[in-house]
């Protein structure tokens, strides 16, 4: 696992944390926010995880 498939995670984490915040106290706008954030952690992830696999091809 390298530095961007973590920090990808983590912001997943972070965004799932804020859209059930979001949920339990009715505020969408935080919902909506945290739905992004977790979004983009999971595309930054895949990223890490691309880029490991092809690090691991070339050699």
């Amino acid at each position: 696992m390298n530095k961007n498939e973590t920090k990808g995670h983590t912001k997943e984490v972070k965004g799932k944390t804020k859209e059930v915040a979001g949920k339990v106290t009715g505020d969408k706008s935080t919902e909506a926010k945290g739905k992004v954030e977790k979004n983009v952690g999971k595309g930054q992830a895949k990223v890490g995880e691309l880029n490991g696999e092809a690090k691991k091809a070339k050699k």
